[in-house]
C-alpha cells in the first residue's frame, strides 16, 4: 500500500493523514471548493477537487472519489466517518474497481447498518437486548398494541438511522399517530428508507459502547468502553473512558458481548459496539458503528493504540499485533467535541469567521481539528471545529486538566460549546458519576452559562478596578506646592 485517499476533510481527513504520513506512506486528499486552502489539503502529498461545497455535490460524490483515486494511482480509500463512511454500497464500488476499502467488508456494513438486520444476527449469541419488535411496522395501531405489551414510554427508531434522526419517544397511546408519522418522514429524508421500529424506552439510561478491533484471521479484540451520556438532540458532546459506573466484572460482560456482536457479522477493522446500561446495571445491545468514531481518542490515550495505524494494517492483510491481555486500561481520558454552535441559544449552529484561533498545549492535551485562524465555518457541514482530548493518571486530573485546557482555548468570531464544557465539567452530578443522558435535561439552561459569565465578568472588573487605582498610587504626580525660588533670587 503506497497512497491512500482520504475520502474526507478538516479534522478527520487530517487526523488519518498524520498517521498514514507516520507509516511511510502517500495521502491524497480531497475537496470542495469552499475548502480549498483548508490544512488537511496542505497537509497531503496531492490533493484533487471534487466540485461545488455541497456534499452532495463533492464529498458524497462516490463515483467521483473512486475515479480520482483510480486515476492518481491510490491503492486504498479511508473514507473517515460521516459522508461516506458506512454507505456499504460505496464500499463494494471501491472494491470492485480494485481499490482497497479501510473499513469492514461491505456485507458487514449492510447487516450493521439495518439496526433490524443486526438485531436478528446478535440474537443468536443471547445477548440482552431492549424489548421491542424485530420487524419494521407502519401500522399505528399495531404499533399501539405492541407499546401496550411492552409498556409505555416507548421509543420509535429509524431502522437505517443515527445520530438521533428518525428517532421520537411515545409517552402514551394518543400521540402515537403523529410522532410514527414523524420519525418515518425524517427517516426517509434523512436515510432514503422509512423502515421504523419500536422498543421499550429505557429510563434513565447510560450510553456505554466498545471499542472492538478484528482482523481478517479470526482475531477480535475490545478496546474497553466509552462513557458517551453528555448529549444534547441524542448526540453525544463528552465522552470519557473508563466509565465511572462500570465494574471490572461488568467491563468483561460488555467486552465479550461487543466481541460476539463483531463475530456475528464476521467483522474486520475498527468498530465500535453501543450498549443501553440501565440503573440496575442491566445492559442492552443497542447498534453497530461500522467505521471510526469521533470519540475514538479517548481510546487512544488509554490503550496506547493508534486505531487509524489499526485500520490500515487490517486493511492490508496483517495480524493483529497484540492480545487482548496485552491492553490494559492506563489513566483516564476525556473528550470535548467543539462545535461552532452557540449553547445559549439551544446549540444552533454559529457560522462565521475564527478571528482569534489559539489551541491549548502541553502534557495529556490533544487537540484534533482542522481550522486556523482566519477560516470560516463553512454552512455546508457538521460545524465541528475539533475535539479537545485530555489524558491524566485520574479521573480527577483529568477533569481538572480539561478545566485548564477550555481556560486556555481562545476562539472568537463564532460561538462554541467550550463554555458548555465548562459548565459540564464543574457540574456536581459529572464530578460525582451520577448523571445520565438526560443530563442536559436536567441540569443545563442557558441562564446558568449566562449567570456564570455575568459573575465572571464582574469579578473581571473588580479586579480591573483594583489594578488601575493601584496604578494610580505609583504614577501620582508630585504636588506642586508654591516655594520663595523667585523671591530669592529678586534679593
Amino acid at each position: 500500500m503506497q497512497k491512500i485517499l482520504v475520502a474526507n476533510r478538516g479534522e478527520i481527513a487530517l487526523r488519518i493523514m498524520r498517521t498514514i504520513r507516520k507509516m511511510g506512506i502517500k495521502s491524497v486528499a480531497v475537496y470542495s471548493d469552499v475548502d480549498r486552502r483548508s490544512p488537511h489539503v496542505l497537509f497531503a502529498d496531492e490533493a484533487v477537487c471534487l466540485g461545488p461545497s455541497p456534499s452532495a455535490q463533492s464529498y458524497l460524490h462516490g463515483d467521483k472519489i473512486i475515479a480520482f483515486a483510480k486515476e492518481l494511482g491510490a491503492d486504498a480509500i479511508h473514507p473517515g466517518y460521516g459522508f461516506l463512511s458506512e454507505n456499504a454500497g460505496f464500499a463494494q464500488k471501491v472494491e470492485d474497481a480494485g481499490i482497497i476499502f479501510i473499513g469492514p467488508s461491505p456485507e458487514a456494513m449492510r447487516i450493521m447498518g439495518s439496526k433490524l438486520m443486526a438485531k436478528e444476527r446478535v440474537k443468536k449469541y443471547n445477548i440482552p437486548m431492549v424489548p421491542g419488535t424485530d420487524q419494521a411496522i407502519e401500522d399505528v395501531e399495531l404499533a399501539r398494541e405492541i407499546a401496550e405489551k411492552i409498556g409505555y414510554p416507548v421509543l420509535i427508531k429509524a431502522s437505517a438511522g443515527g445520530g438521533g434522526k428518525g428517532m421520537r419517544i411515545v409517552e402514551k397511546a394518543g400521540d402515537m399517530k403523529e410522532q410514527m408519522e414523524r420519525a418515518i418522514s425524517e427517516a426517509k429524508s434523512s436515510f432514503g428508507d422509512g423502515a421504523v421500529f419500536i422498543e421499550k424506552y429505557v429510563t434513565s439510561p447510560r450510553h456505554i459502547e466498545v471499542q472492538v478491533v478484528a482482523d481478517k484471521f479470526g482475531n477480535i479484540i475490545h478496546g474497553f468502553e466509552r462513557e458517551c451520556s453528555i448529549q444534547r438532540r441524542h448526540q453525544k458532546v463528552v465522552e470519557e473512558t473508563p466509565s465511572t459506573i462500570i465494574t471490572h466484572e461488568l467491563r468483561e460482560k460488555l467486552g465479550n458481548a461487543a466481541v460476539l456482536v463483531a463475530r456475528s457479522c464476521d467483522y474486520t477493522s475498527t468498530g465500535t459496539v453501543e450498549f443501553l446500561v440501565d440503573d440496575k446495571m442491566n445492559f442492552y445491545f443497542l447498534e453497530m458503528n461500522t467505521r471510526l468514531q469521533v470519540e475514538h481518542p479517548v481510546s487512544e490515550m488509554i490503550t496506547g493504540l493508534d486505531l487509524v495505524e489499526q485500520q490500515i494494517r487490517i486493511a492490508r492483510g496483517q495480524e493483529l499485533g497484540f492480545t487482548q491481555d496485552d491492553l490494559v486500561l492506563n489513566g483516564h481520558a476525556i473528550e470535548l467535541r467543539v462545535y461552532a454552535e452557540d449553547p445559549l441559544n439551544n446549540f444552533l449552529p454559529s457560522i462565521g469567521t475564527l478571528t482569534k484561533y489559539i489551541k491549548p498545549s502541553g502534557e495529556g492535551i490533544r487537540v484534533d481539528d482542522g481550522y486556523e485562524e482566519g477560516m470560516a465555518i463553512p454552512i455546508y457541514y457538521d460545524p465541528m471545529i475539533a475535539k479537545l482530548v485530555v489524558h491524566g493518571k485520574t479521573r480527577t486530573e483529568a477533569i481538572q486538566k480539561m478545566l485548564q485546557a477550555i481556560k486556555d482555548y481562545k476562539i472568537e468570531g463564532v460561538a462554541t460549546t467550550l463554555p458548555f464544557g465548562t459548565f459540564v465539567f464543574e457540574h456536581e452530578a459529572f464530578f460525582s458519576g451520577n448523571f445520565d443522558t438526560h443530563f442536559v435535561k436536567k441540569y443545563y439552561t442557558p441562564d446558568k452559562i449566562k449567570e456564570k459569565q455575568k459573575a465572571n465578568a464582574e469579578i473581571a472588573a473588580i479586579v480591573g478596578l483594583k489594578l488601575w487605582l493601584e496604578k494610580q498610587k505609583i504614577l501620582t504626580p508630585v504636588e506642586n506646592r508654591s516655594t520663595s525660588w523667585k523671591r530669592r533670587l529678586s534679593h
